[in-house]
């Protein structure tokens, strides 16, 4: 069993090696094959005159410039376009962070006012009041009542 599952593995392997070493040379063969269009169009332009290399040279410099300015624009474009995305975030997040800092600076203030409450509420507990009574209007016949038995 171990040794066929290691020939299956050798076979699997062999056949990865052969599919790159395919692919490889597939590779190779474009590459060669635009070397030698490279190289005969080298040789028509050393068959030229001076002034005609000379001119083909400038249009495919143009030709490489114009390009590279193509892909300068998109890139500029990219990065405008991801400049505005991160100015509305950074908007998003400036309004966030002064909404946060508003409501800690109301929290302390809510607190104190609490604070306050509490002493009041604990002040009232605190006094004893005498001769004062607080009760609804509908319930003075009961209370009269109860006060004189």
């Amino acid at each position: 069993p171990v040794l066929r599952l290691l020939e299956a593995q050798l076979q699997d392997q062999r056949r990865e090696h052969e599919e790159e070493m395919e692919a490889l040379k597939n590779q190779v063969d474009l590459m060669q094959e635009e070397l030698e269009k490279q190289h005969q169009a080298f040789l028509q332009t050393l068959q030229l005159a001076p002034e005609v290399q000379v001119e083909l040279g400038l249009q495919q410099e143009i030709t490489r410039l114009t390009n590279e300015n193509l892909d300068l624009k998109e890139l500029l474009e990219k990065l405008e376009k991801n400049e505005k995305k991160l100015k509305k975030q950074l908007k998003i997040y400036m309004k966030k962070v002064q909404d946060f800092e508003a409501s800690q600076t109301m929290v302390p203030v809510e607190r104190r006012l609490h604070e306050q409450n509490m002493q009041v509420a604990v002040q009232r507990k605190e006094k004893d009041f005498q001769g004062m009574l607080e009760y609804y209007k509908e319930d003075e016949p009961l209370l009269i009542r109860n006060l004189i038995t």
